[in-house]
């Protein structure tokens, strides 16, 4: 291991050990513990504050600034662990073993190769489109190869389904906390992960491990076709974070570099039941497939207020550094009620402990790195008085979005792809979590508070104003 690469661990070991001295060691008890339903909870608008299901998959805990993907501190997982243990950790529960860690990565490795998949895509404008929308396009494309459901044969199995409509009575009257819906789906039978994927379902492990492989396939290819080249094909010798760079930018990374993108990669590979997730669980309780989910899941982190948000970042720090004051700058957005992208989150009201790693990451690539050094400068700079101003009065800190921009900046990624990447990083997450549910699946079906009118008698068309 390079000099390089210990000092990334060191840097994450150190911000984990600064979280820890700044935080309390006790978890949220009313969301740790196993539910007995029904469940009473205070509910907000867009269902804030609802308890939806019970995971072992991830934990976040907002007010402490604490994120665990299956009991392990994100932190020791960022230092010592890499994106494909981190994904089959979130998949199976568990480390793996050196075996099982092995077969994982040549199944990846294998996977990464869709020549099918990119003749389709390429078939597209893609030039013309924008990078989440190519990347959907790519999902579906990769549905249409590895499956058989696009043909017009294909029919759901009679065997799958019941023959009412789960979502038609038992949701309609009060929850009552069953374990199960009285009208449900019979548990289908998981594909596994051979070489095949099979396709009659798209479902199970296989294809959990096909979109883990296969996203990067596709985001990275469209990042080529934006700058005008060709795609390049994964190196088997390569690592999963390693050839995600490579084949966006045509030359092998160095470990430094390897391992600074598994610590990005890792760092978003799952947060609660986000909006992006929960779309994804949303669409895979119908029993429909992973990858209309996954689709579903790269529409929902298309949206401004979801993904896209470092993009913004450079942006602001470009305007900054360009204004020149940043004091002066923020008077003026405060003036005016800017959001500052970049800052406060929906869930934590402490620091983001993804940004405590990212923070220091982009600190140590922008060394005599020419404009990321000058961006970095104008970063601290802008933390340093947006904390002083919002830190303790309103708990804004920076989030995971404030930093991880300077990152792929510093690894030579266009800033169009730093929505893709979150995707490529989170299907781990998202299929993880889908993958969970479905084993004791019940169709989301929330209700809608009904403000609108009662009794108005109809008017026949001719007697309309």
């Amino acid at each position: 291991m390079s000099r390089s690469v210990k000092e990334v661990e060191a840097l994450i070991l150190e911000a984990g050990r600064k979280a820890r001295r700044e935080t309390s060691a006790e978890p949220e008890p009313e969301l740790v513990r196993p539910a007995e339903w029904p469940i009473q909870c205070t509910v907000g608008p867009g269902l804030e504050g609802a308890i939806a299901c019970e995971s072992k998959v991830g934990y976040v805990n907002g007010a402490k600034g604490w994120l665990i993907y299956r009991g392990y501190d994100v932190f020791e997982l960022c230092a010592h662990s890499n994106f494909e243990e981190v994904s089959y950790l979130l998949l199976h529960g568990r480390l793996p073993s050196a075996s099982e860690y092995a077969a994982f990565r040549k199944t990846l490795a294998e996977y990464r190769h869709l020549h099918s998949t990119l003749r389709a895509v390429l078939g597209f404008p893609v030039e013309r489109m924008s990078t989440m929308a190519a990347l959907r396009l790519g999902v579906m494309m990769m549905r249409q190869e590895l499956t058989h459901m696009d043909e017009k044969e294909w029919h759901p199995r009679a065997m799958s389904v019941i023959g009412a409509d789960e979502d038609s009575i038992p949701m309609e009257t009060v929850p009552r906390g069953d374990k199960h819906a009285i009208y449900e789906f019979k548990r289908r039978r998981r594909l596994g992960p051979g070489p095949s994927g099979n396709g009659d379902e798209g479902s199970g492990l296989g294809a959990c491990y096909h979109l883990i492989a296969g996203l990067s396939t596709v985001a990275a290819a469209v990042a080529r076709v934006h700058r005008g080249r060709l795609p390049i094909e994964p190196d088997p010798d390569l690592g999963h974070a390693a050839n995600f760079l490579y084949m966006m930018t045509g030359r092998r990374p160095s470990p430094v570099e390897e391992k600074v993108m598994d610590v990005a990669l890792i760092l978003h590979a799952d947060h609660g039941m986000n909006a992006s997730t929960f779309a994804a669980m949303v669409v895979a309780s119908t029993l429909s497939d992973f990858y209309f989910s996954v689709g579903s899941g790269i529409a929902a982190l298309n949206g401004p207020l979801h993904g896209g948000a470092n993009e913004q970042v450079i942006h602001t720090l470009e305007e900054v550094r360009e204004a020149g004051d940043v004091g002066v700058w923020l008077d003026k957005a405060a003036a005016a009620k800017r959001k500052i992208p970049g800052f406060g989150h929906r869930v934590y009201k402490a620091y983001d402990p993804r940004a405590r790693v990212l923070g220091p990451l982009a600190e140590f690539l922008a060394q005599g790195e020419g404009e990321t050094t000058d961006l970095f400068a104008v970063a601290r700079q802008l933390e340093t008085h947006v904390v002083e101003r919002l830190g303790q009065s309103k708990q804004i800190f920076p989030n995971v979005d404030f930093y991880s921009g300077l990152v792929y900046r510093a690894l030579g990624i266009q800033t169009e792809m730093f929505t893709p990447i979150f995707a490529v990083s989170r299907v781990a997450g998202w299929t993880a979590r889908v993958l969970e549910y479905l084993e004791n699946n019940r169709i989301f079906r929330p209700r809608a508070r009904y403000v609108g009118e009662f009794g108005k008698e109809y008017v026949p068309l001719e007697d309309r104003g």
